[in-house]
């Protein structure tokens, strides 16, 4: 079992940075992988970052791509989404997620691999 906590959600200009943390709880986390998602009201969540625990292999979205780093301490059991150059259109309710099914490559960008999601932390980008 794995509970997800994230913090350092905001509000910020478009060009500013945000840096998401993700703390778990659980023995189990540092052989998840780790993914970062995204929902807006009325449109389907999104997968933007995920991160493989065996040899940290990251995957972005293109929408994401060069902007956002997504990274992990397994000694801290935390996760993390720095994003700079941050758009109007990432302003959204950012959830992280984790989960052990044995895949990796960018189908961690689906949803539907995670098994354990956290409450979720908002980000609001004004123009």
């Amino acid at each position: 079992q794995v509970e997800l906590v994230e913090s350092g959600g905001g509000s910020v200009q478009a060009g500013e940075s945000l840096r998401l943390s993700c703390l778990a709880s659980g023995d189990s986390f540092k052989n998840n992988y780790v993914g970062w998602f995204r929902q807006t009201v009325g449109k389907e969540r999104e997968g933007v970052a995920a991160i493989n625990p065996p040899n940290g292999v990251t995957y972005y979205a293109d929408s994401v791509k060069g902007r956002f780093t997504i990274s992990r301490d397994n000694a801290k059991n935390t996760a993390y989404l720095q994003m700079n150059s941050l758009k109007p259109d990432d302003t959204a309710i950012y959830y992280c997620a984790a989960g052990s099914f044995g895949v990796s490559g960018y189908v961690l960008l689906r949803d539907d691999y995670y098994t354990y999601w956290g409450q979720g932390t908002p980000v609001t980008v004004d123009s």
